[in-house]
């Protein structure tokens, strides 16, 4: 096997369109801190010693671990069932993967705990919750997508923790990630053999109330709804109709579709986040992290 092909499948591994996504959690948390705020005053710079650096790093090891290691907990019922996989397919082996995915999980914590301790204990919570969720959160129809939404929830927190004091004050922000990965969990659970209605307008109704849970944000001084409102009009627009399909017609491609949606979705809804606390300035340059996502997400497998 050439270089190049196992490279690639440990690249497919890791899911990178879907690491974009965290990277946007990041993004959405720093603004809600206040650092964004206070990197504009020149306080902050790009550099080794920046929180974003940091935390974009950690998250990146987190994210990417979490997924590896659900593919090695998962690689004999890939041989079954999606056996174009990486790992049953054998462009990458089991072993390599365990370490590859432990290695990132490891990396990702090292890099939280090079900013902050509050940042490292948040990570290590992320990394525990993603082997929990790996391991048996997800065969459990109510608690895998509580289980999955925690780890999204902590992963938001880990960006707010760019300024640890301010993480006691936005810790209620972890509640629409937790809410909104919880559809997408639920959902996921028909990827491969399809759904049930049931579970389509169940994951409906929590889209729904992210949205709402998003206009309510208008409420806190510190938030901006107008600056955020053209963002979450966008989420609608990219969630909303790929769900209610799937909740109408619970086949596996719709299920899919969907999924892949909610991922992407991920995108403009932190950008509501970053332009709601730091102006829509802030907004756009979560938003391009949208393309770059979905160009990876033509190369790489997002579910």
């Amino acid at each position: 096997m050439s270089l190049f092909r196992t490279l690639r499948a440990y690249l497919e591994l890791a899911r990178p369109a879907n690491v974009v996504t965290a990277w946007a959690d990041i993004l959405a948390g720093a603004a809600a801190s206040g650092l964004i705020a206070i990197w504009v005053g020149g306080a902050f710079t790009l550099s080794l010693h920046s929180p974003i650096l940091w935390l974009l790093l950690a998250t990146t090891g987190l994210y990417a671990g979490g997924v590896v290691l659900n593919d090695v907990f998962d690689a004999a019922l890939d041989a079954e069932e999606r056996p174009e996989r990486a790992i049953p397919s054998g462009r990458a082996s089991k072993t390599g993967a365990a370490v590859f995915g432990i290695a990132l999980l490891a990396g990702g914590t090292a890099a939280a705990f090079a900013w902050h301790m509050l940042s490292g204990c948040i990570a290590i919570v992320v990394a525990l919750l993603a082997v929990l969720y790996d391991r048996f959160g997800k065969h459990h129809t109510l608690l895998g997508p509580i289980n999955m939404g925690l780890c999204r929830g902590g992963n938001l927190l880990l960006g707010v923790s760019a300024i640890p004091a301010v993480v006691p004050e936005f810790w209620f922000l972890a509640i629409l990630p937790i809410v909104y990965i919880g559809a997408i969990t639920a959902i996921s659970q028909g990827e491969v053999h399809g759904g049930s209605s049931t579970t389509g307008r169940v994951a409906v109704i929590f889209i729904l109330s992210v949205v709402s849970g998003m206009l309510l944000m208008g409420l806190l001084p510190a938030f901006k709804l107008l600056h955020g409102l053209p963002f979450l009009l966008l989420f609608g627009w990219m969630v909303l109709p790929s769900f209610l399909k799937a909740a109408q017609y619970p086949e596996a491609h719709h299920i899919r579709r969907a999924v892949g949606a909610g991922i992407m979705g991920l995108i403009p809804l932190n950008a509501t986040l970053a332009a709601g606390f730091a102006g829509w300035p802030m907004g756009i340059i979560v938003l391009l992290l949208l393309p770059i996502s979905i160009g990876l997400a033509r190369l790489f497998a997002v579910t």
